[in-house]
């Protein structure tokens, strides 16, 4: 008899959502953190009575209402809407693209108008391309001039993109860019899913719910006594690194991280708003996060007399660093694909999360992996 059913490597929304569920099946879970906290990226810290997003900006959407009312069963939330702005070179245009951003751009009033700019755009791309032999987008920068047209790309998509990923559009894939959003009405709600919003009080709250009742251990290294930790569990749920989980057999995988400059500074209210993209080239960091305004609104912000601002720096990931985004190219989705089929094979480890599948996630689709990994 082994102590415990599982042992969860990783406290992230994935680890903590699997504890809960197996503690509701009476199931024995230990669930371990290499990180001094829990919670994973979705961790906050509380500076000056603002939660910060100390791993970047998490925003809980979703269309699905089982994994909107689980959610929320743990832990109300609230109504932020996500609606971030894009800043090239001081002037300010809405997103995602929507007649705001059209009016912005050109003065267009009307779908009629815009649409007229757009499709005249297009079809320049398009037959610059033909001429050129070219019949599919073969890039992200063609993808992308053949959904928009070039004045958008060139100065909201372009230079952000770049920074983003650390490559050039022309070198991206053009699948990345394929559902560009574009909306024909005055409207900067950046996510069409029903629900929305932020945990009141910050995803802490929702971690501590998932994770009440189970036993829990931070700053420990899975890999540092691999052999003990899994002596103590039937099954092992790992949410780290696939493969680093395989010690790295057949090459290591490669990810994009993001470092951040956290600032705290003596204004009630810096850049009104959560989220401002810079979308221009030479501007280092490729947006500001001012924290508050996710959980603070109307009159509550002027309330709060300080603010923490972040300013979000792209790069590729070394091994002091934390991984955040797989790299979808052709040497890590082969990669990756070699790792996946081990992993499909194992009878006592359950793979989960963005890591773990090297597969790039939203918050609620881990849950919702979750919830029917219970139902099955």
């Amino acid at each position: 008899m082994r102590k415990y059913d599982y042992i969860v490597v990783g406290s992230g929304l994935f680890g903590a959502t699997f504890a809960y569920k197996a503690k509701q099946r009476g199931k024995r879970c230990l669930v371990i953190d290499k990180r001094s906290h829990l919670g994973g990226n979705v961790y906050c810290e509380d500076v000056e009575g603002i939660h910060v997003h100390k791993y970047g900006a998490h925003i809980f959407h979703t269309s699905n209402k089982e994994v909107w009312d689980f959610v929320n069963s743990i832990v109300e939330f609230n109504r932020y809407t996500n609606s971030p702005v894009a800043n090239y070179k001081g002037r300010l245009y809405n997103l995602p693209f929507n007649m705001n951003t059209f009016y912005q751009m050109w003065g267009v009033t009307t779908p009629e108008a815009a649409n007229a700019i757009i499709e005249q755009q297009r079809a320049d791309v398009k037959k610059t391309m033909e001429e050129a032999g070219v019949k599919e987008p073969r890039n992200l920068e063609e993808q992308a001039l053949m959904l928009i047209g070039h004045d958008i790309y060139e100065r909201l998509i372009k230079g952000y993109t770049e920074k983003q990923w650390g490559r050039k559009c022309t070198d991206l894939p053009a699948f990345i860019i394929k559902r560009l959003p574009v909306r024909m009405v005055f409207d900067n709600n950046y996510f069409n899913d029903r629900y929305q919003g932020i945990p009141i009080g910050g995803y802490n709250k929702l971690i501590i719910g998932l994770l009440e009742g189970v036993e829990t251990r931070v700053d420990v290294d899975f890999f540092e006594n691999r052999q003990y930790w899994e002596s103590l569990a039937e099954t092992v749920v790992y949410t780290g690194k696939i493969d680093e989980y395989y010690g790295y057999r057949f090459g290591k995988l490669n990810y994009r991280t993001v470092r951040f400059e956290q600032e705290t500074l003596d204004t009630p209210n810096y850049q009104g708003n959560a989220v401002v993209n810079y979308t221009e080239a030479n501007v280092p960091y490729t947006r500001i996060i001012e924290h508050k305004h996710f959980e603070m609104f109307g009159q509550e912000v002027e309330q709060c007399p300080k603010t923490v601002i972040s300013r979000e720096y792209s790069t590729e990931w070394t091994e002091e660093m934390e991984p955040y985004y797989p790299v979808n190219d052709a040497r890590n989705n082969a990669l990756a694909d070699q790792y996946r089929a081990l992993a499909s094979k194992e009878e006592h480890v359950i793979f989960g999360g963005r890591l773990a599948e090297y597969r790039y996630y939203d918050m609620a689709p881990i849950i919702e992996n979750v919830l029917n990994l219970f139902k099955e």
